[in-house]
Formats: structure tokens, C-alpha cells, sequence
């Protein structure tokens, strides 16, 4: 079995890495730090030395590195099972002033990224007849919240690019699950003084990935909310 994860050296993504890791899946992963990847690489072999890793170095706001990326994939791999579209990028900031360019750089790297990602690798998924695309959202998909600016308007267009996959797939036995999640421990909030338990853990989201993927082939989740147990920050 195989797993392709974008952005995953960090934050969600890696704990995505390592539950796949422990269920004896090959992993793809890219980041945009070499030395990134090969920490990935030590941590998961002593994780699992059987499984094979496939990196690369890859800025997934830059379409051409993306297009990169899935040849690689095509050409070692063939096909593969999971699709994990997590790569993406927080700044914060109101519309009226956050800094210019942060709509593009946003919709770039949430959303294009996951765009052309998809549909360079949808043709192995649909020749195989199966597999499962999950696009990383947000729970600012679905709220606007103060200073959320172009990251939750990218976020938004995310979701919908999930719910028009879901319905183009569904047919073609290719399940498409959004997740949504609220605060959790990443880079996005290193450094803030907060207790432990007011995020959630990345650990969370891996395992709810880890249980939609698990369900019959006659079964999808569609969309996946989570939030911490005291609520919104």
C-alpha cells in the first residue's frame, strides 16, 4: 500500500506519516527544506524499516514543482492508495490590511497546489478503479473569523474543490474526504502561550484520517469537523 503526502514533514502531515508508517505503508512526501525530508527519512526508518520512502523537494506554490512531484511519483511508483493534500500556508491578517500578495501566495499553496496535484495523479486513481483523496481544509472553511483574511477565503475554495471532486469520483470508486480541523499543535501556533490541552494534538487528526480511510469500499466520510474540547480559539 501506498500513501502521498504533501507537506508532511511537520505539524499534521508527519503525524499522518508516522500512523501510515506503522500500518506498513510506502510513503511519498515533499517539503520545501531537504533537511527536512532527510530527518523524515531517519525517523520513519527506525519507525518501520520495511517501508519505502519516496521524497522530494518541492515549494507546492509553484505549479511547475508540483507537476514535478506527481511525475516522480508516476514513474517509481506506478500508482498508489492515498492522496493526502496537505501542504498549505497560514498568514494571518484582515482583507482591508493584510500585506499584498497574500491572496495569491495563499490560493497558491492551499488550493492551486491541491488543483494540479489531483489532476496529474487522477488518471492512475481512475485507471486502478479505487483509492481516497482527502484535501486538508480548515474549520475557517466553513466560518469566516476575525483576521482570517485570504487564508480562510483559500481554505473556503478548498472545501469546494473537495465537494466537486466528491461528486465526480463517486462513480468511478474514488472516495474524496474533506477534513476540517480547528486549532491544533503545528508551526502555525509554535510559540504561543497557551496550555497543552486548549489544542488538539496532530496525533487527532492522523487518527481520524487513519478510521475514514479504514471503512468498507461501500462507505466514505465526506467531511470530518474537529475542534478542541474547549471550543474555538
Amino acid at each position: 500500500m501506498k500513501i502521498i503526502i504533501t507537506g508532511g514533514t511537520k505539524g499534521i502531515g508527519r503525524a499522518i506519516a508516522d500512523k501510515f508508517a506503522k500500518e506498513n505503508f510506502d510513503i511519498a512526501v515533499c517539503s520545501r527544506t531537504q533537511t527536512d525530508l532527510e530527518d523524515l527519512k531517519t525517523e520513519l526508518t527506525k519507525l518501520n524499516p520495511n517501508i519505502k520512502l519516496l521524497t522530494q523537494v518541492c515549494n507546492m506554490k509553484n505549479k511547475s514543482e508540483v507537476l514535478a512531484f506527481a511525475d516522480l511519483i508516476k514513474k517509481e511508483w506506478g500508482d498508489f492508495d492515498v492522496l493526502i493534500n496537505n501542504a498549505g500556508v497560514f498568514l494571518p491578517g484582515a482583507i482591508a490590511e493584510e500585506e499584498d500578495g497574500n491572496l495569491e501566495l495563499m490560493m497558491e499553496t492551499n488550493l492551486y497546489s491541491a488543483y494540479y496535484f489531483t489532476r496529474a495523479l487522477l488518471p492512475t486513481l481512475v485507471k486502478k478503479g479505487k483509492g481516497h483523496i482527502f484535501n486538508m481544509c480548515s474549520i475557517a472553511s466553513k466560518i469566516a473569523y476575525p483576521n482570517g483574511g485570504s487564508y480562510s477565503i483559500s481554505k473556503f475554495a478548498l472545501l469546494g474543490f473537495s465537494k466537486v471532486l466528491r461528486e465526480e469520483l463517486k462513480e468511478k470508486g474514488i472516495k474524496v474526504t474533506s477534513i476540517l480541523p480547528g486549532a491544533t499543535w503545528s508551526n502555525s501556533w509554535a510559540g504561543v502561550d497557551l496550555p497543552q490541552e486548549r489544542l488538539m494534538e496532530a496525533n487527532d487528526i492522523a487518527l481520524s484520517v487513519w478510521n475514514a480511510y479504514s471503512l468498507s469500499p461501500s462507505a466514505v466520510v465526506e467531511e470530518i469537523i474537529l475542534r478542541p474540547q474547549l471550543g474555538d480559539l
